[in-house]
């Protein structure tokens, strides 16, 4: 993946759940995301065409932000900025898998953990080989070694084959094809969704931590 434009104003005043650098790639961090703070970055996010499997297409500023207000109140659910070198470069999230509707469509084990990841959009760089891949060893060191979990489960939709390709790369088993329920409640609106399950063990990505 190119490398994130390097123009977002880096968040401060911020305590980082996890802080790691990478050998030839960067410092990276990972900070609670600040629901109205840093909803003008992740509303310009997830606007653009590449994020429609996102789900936030259309959505103003104010609503990103709602939606990120309400995550912020719940203990299963909780949102991510990630920044590298003072860059925002993603949106991380994670849940309880038993507390999701991903709970429906296979059997969750003591351990599990899941994660939905939205990369930011690409800047005038140009790609670098091995950039995404970096990035992801750091969050997956965080979700599997930091939190202490056995295994990582993430749910794509089937149609995104960018992101279905990159969690293969990247160790990720893959599961079966599910559709996630349509949940349609005073706080949460989400549509029904194919997806395409995918697994990680700790100790597949970090052998010898089992």
């Amino acid at each position: 993946m190119p490398e994130p434009h390097a123009s977002a104003a880096p968040p401060s005043g911020r305590e980082a759940v996890h802080e790691q650098a990478v050998d030839g790639y960067g410092t990276v961090r990972v900070l609670p995301l600040d629901p109205y703070g840093d909803a003008p970055t992740v509303h310009r996010w997830v606007s653009e065409e590449r994020a429609a499997f996102w789900g936030m297409t259309g959505l103003t500023v104010q609503q990103v932000a709602e939606i990120y207000a309400h995550m912020d109140t719940l203990d299963t659910h909780h949102a991510f900025l990630v920044v590298k070198d003072h860059t925002p470069v993603a949106v991380l999230q994670t849940y309880e898998p038993e507390a999701d509707r991903v709970s429906e469509c296979y059997p969750v084990r003591p351990g599990d953990i899941g994660v939905h990841l939205l990369l930011a959009p690409p800047g005038p760089q140009g790609p670098r080989p091995g950039w995404t891949a970096a990035l992801l060893d750091a969050l997956l060191s965080y979700v599997l070694l930091t939190l202490d979990r056995r295994r990582v489960v993430v749910d794509p939709d089937v149609r995104n084959d960018k992101a279905v390709a990159r969690f293969l790369r990247q160790g990720f088993e893959r599961g079966p094809v599910v559709v996630l329920p349509k949940i349609d409640l005073p706080d949460v609106h989400l549509p029904e969704k194919h997806a395409q399950l995918a697994f990680l063990d700790r100790e597949t990505a970090f052998p010898g931590t089992a």
